[in-house]
């Protein structure tokens, strides 16, 4: 069986543990702690970084985005649309979301790895307008929740569950819309809220 090494507040974790269920593919979840560089995923992935995917062959796979191409091949499209402009829309929304965490994650490890006063806070806020501007986007025009969604959708609920880890009352003030639509993907797929970025 393949295996996932993971991280439970990571959102890229979060997203691959998602699309994996989802799609319906047979995956063995292990924690790593990233800080320690354990052998099994350094050996996996020389950069240290999570998610990665270890196949039954010992092929891995990473980053995230990667995952999710991996599992779509291997569940005949379960996460992707087969129509190019529907499958660009799907593949911009998880870029969006993607970006969205790459800046959050910029900010958490600017605070946490260096003394307060050495905080550079220009880029904090320059990191946060980025954040503000797409998640401003996103509410005007929340994606759909059809029945059947896609990596974009996981990627997004995996994102707004990361800012309410890690930014809880900093990010909800205006966007009803983005909240009232993670709650509804909450609803309409309760199977996959386990997989939510948690501490």
């Amino acid at each position: 069986m393949p295996k996932v090494l993971y991280s439970p507040p990571s959102p890229y974790s979060a997203k691959v543990r998602m699309a994996a269920a989802y799609a319906g593919v047979a995956v063995e979840f292990v924690t790593v702690d990233t800080n320690a560089e354990p052998v099994e995923l350094i050996g996996a992935n020389p950069l240290g970084k999570i998610p990665v995917l270890v196949a039954d062959d010992g092929q891995a796979v990473y980053d995230s985005r990667a995952i999710t191409q991996y599992l779509n091949r291997i569940s005949g499209n379960r996460l992707f649309p087969r129509n190019p402009e529907k499958r660009t829309e799907a593949e911009g929304l998880e870029a969006l979301a993607d970006g969205i965490c790459d800046c959050l994650l910029a900010h958490v490890y600017e605070r946490r790895s260096r003394p307060e006063e050495k905080v550079h806070q220009p880029w904090l806020d320059k990191q946060w307008s980025k954040v503000s501007r797409a998640l401003d986007q996103l509410n005007a025009a929340p994606p759909k929740l059809p029945k059947k969604i896609t990596a974009g959708q996981i990627a997004l609920r995996a994102t707004l569950g990361y800012l309410a880890l890690r930014f809880p009352g900093q990010w909800e003030r205006g966007r009803g819309k983005l909240k009232r639509w993670a709650d509804r993907f909450d609803q309409k797929f309760p199977e996959l809220a386990p997989f939510v970025p948690s501490a």
